[in-house]
């Protein structure tokens, strides 16, 4: 039987001892200003020292890790969570934020872990453990049902698959076709967070080194002509080169790329009114000008490196859309980022909710790729990353999909001519020059004042109706203001759904897969815009009841209004 011993003066010592954890906003983020604001309003510094300690509290762990998590989620943000933050619960930043937070954290405390003592490294595996669980819960609550679709015809890819692992690939993955998605990665076996899922030796990537010098000699002349248009001048040609070392892989690739740089006519009339077809025109537009700096000129100059068959404006938008849709942008050991394309990686697919959100560093001990899960992936489930925080617009033009679920980035951009010098009492975020709304139904306040709405837009409209300082009392004034700012855009939204036209006559029973894609996208923009418009009438009727009771009233009596966070 064990004995309890009483401890030591050295183990007493020891156990009073605590771990701080540091969680520090760097100055050289370019959002700095606006998220040491927002971490001031919730009353925490740029540099906060979390002190990690057992203690009586039962909840003293997860305690802890809610406010390391509140700032962790400030300091992984981008601007358009940022914009959308500023009187939201913290986990409307999203699943993607979510895992940064809490990979951050489980970084900083395995580096703990590395050199604590023994009394302490026991309260920081039970702190890691419990981050562990929190984005394995994550995954649980998330899960998207995985239909494979049967009689696929998949050689190719067991090839690929088979010649990466002869050339040093370690996977457990397998690639099947995924209904609603193409090709995908399925995991071969239940992986758990921190497991990796792909390992890839830096061999088999496809950088700018592979450009061969004849090639490199002749775009010299062109000046400023990046890595990256070499590349895809050079995977042109060896597309069609038998003896090349990724002739396996360039034979997995699609004969034709269905992105919106593809569109055709019908696609382009559906997205009239739209801002993606701005987008689209535009990016095609870049691409053709860039073509024409290139060739003839090129084929006729060197036509044994440049050969004009190779060289098409068909092909080399086929080559742009390869390189927009598969390349990923790497750090290796030398600390330069190249723009690569990967084998086999290239079938992991974007989620909103990843199961893998750091894949961009080559490990330098193993001079590997490496694909660690996030959040648990079971067999038979597809493993996704995340491309990046990507408005549909922007999947649709470069990578030919809208994700499954609500993408908190689908916004649509407002242009808004107001002054930027004085903000509202109480706003967590000021002096934004540019703003934006999205799907209300994404929002937790629907309060007076804020009505499912970002904050900084609506700070706009009120200093453009009175430059003087709002507050967000209960005032007559105040409240015939609100009433004035959201019939302004109450019409403003009126127009948005004039110009995106009456859904009953897109052509839906189109079959091409553009113009399905780009009804799709058209309900995106409709369903955003009809949101806001409800938000809008029921914030009308709010502010009216309200008005009504104050002006019952003999004297008015102001009255600031509870903020639910």
């Amino acid at each position: 039987m064990a004995v309890n011993k009483p401890l030591s003066s050295h183990d007493a010592m020891e156990l009073d001892k605590d771990c701080s954890i540091v969680l520090e906003l760097s100055e050289s983020d370019p959002l700095f200003d606006k998220k040491k604001k927002l971490l001031q309003d919730m009353g925490f510094s740029t540099k906060e020292e979390i002190h990690v300690k057992r203690s009586s509290d039962p909840n003293w762990i997860s305690t802890s890790l809610k406010v390391m998590l509140q700032i962790e989620r400030i300091i992984n943000s981008d601007e358009t969570e940022l914009y959308f933050a500023g009187d939201e619960p913290m986990d409307m930043y999203g699943p993607r934020n979510e895992l940064e937070a809490l990979n951050s954290i489980l970084q900083l405390v395995e580096s703990s872990l590395s050199s604590a003592c023994l009394m302490q490294k026991n309260v920081l595996q039970e702190f890691r453990d419990a981050i562990v669980d929190m984005m394995s819960q994550s995954g649980n609550k998330n899960i998207l049902e995985t239909t494979i679709v049967e009689g696929y015809n998949s050689d190719k890819e067991i090839k690929l698959l088979q010649w990466g692992e002869n050339n040093g690939v370690k996977t457990r993955l397998e690639i099947a076709y995924v209904e609603g998605a193409g090709r995908g990665a399925i995991a071969t076996e239940d992986l758990k967070v921190g497991d990796t899922a792909l390992e890839i030796p830096t061999s088999l990537i496809i950088v700018e080194e592979l450009v061969q010098a004849d090639m490199y000699h002749a775009l010299e002349k062109f000046e400023g002509i990046s890595s990256e248009t070499m590349l895809l001048l050079w995977s042109m040609k060896e597309r069609h080169n038998g003896d090349s070392q990724f002739k396996i892989y360039f034979d997995t690739l699609p004969e034709e790329f269905h992105t919106g740089l593809s569109f055709g006519i019908d696609a382009m009339m559906v997205l009239d009114g739209t801002l993606l077809l701005d987008e689209i025109t535009a990016a095609k537009e870049h691409l053709r000008a860039q073509y024409d700096d290139l060739f003839p000129g090129l084929c006729e100059d060197h036509p044994d490196i440049f050969p004009p068959e190779l060289y098409t404006w068909e092909l080399f938008l086929w080559a742009c859309e390869l390189w927009y849709s598969n390349s990923m942008k790497i750090k290796f050991p030398d600390g330069k980022l190249r723009t690569c394309l990967i084998p086999i990686a290239g079938f992991l697919n974007h989620s909103l909710d990843p199961h893998v959100v750091h894949y961009g560093r080559v490990d330098s001990a193993t001079n590997t790729l490496k694909f660690r899960l996030s959040r648990p992936c079971n067999a038979g489930q597809e493993c996704c990353l995340s491309y990046g925080n990507f408005s549909s617009s922007h999947l649709i033009t470069f990578y030919g999909f809208v994700p499954q679920g609500d993408n908190l980035y689908d916004v649509i951009p407002l242009d808004i001519d107001a002054a930027q010098d004085d903000f509202t009492e109480g706003s967590s975020i000021s002096n934004w020059t540019t703003h934006m709304v999205r799907a209300t139904w994404l929002s937790h306040n629907c309060n007076i004042f804020y009505y499912g709405l970002p904050s900084p837009f609506l700070d706009c409209l009120r200093r453009a109706r009175s430059p003087m300082p709002h507050t967000k009392d209960l005032l007559p004034e105040n409240l015939k203001n609100e009433i004035e700012i959201l019939e302004d855009l109450r019409a403003i939204c009126d127009d948005m759904m004039d110009n995106l036209g009456d859904a009953d006559l897109d052509d839906r029973k189109n079959t091409n897969w553009d113009v399905k894609l780009a009804i799709k996208f058209k309900d995106i923009q409709r369903s955003i815009v009809s949101s806001v418009l409800t938000s809008c009438y029921c914030g009308l009727k709010l502010v009216k009841d309200e008005l009504s009771k104050c002006l019952a009233e003999d004297t008015p009596v102001s009255k600031q209004i509870e903020v639910y966070k």
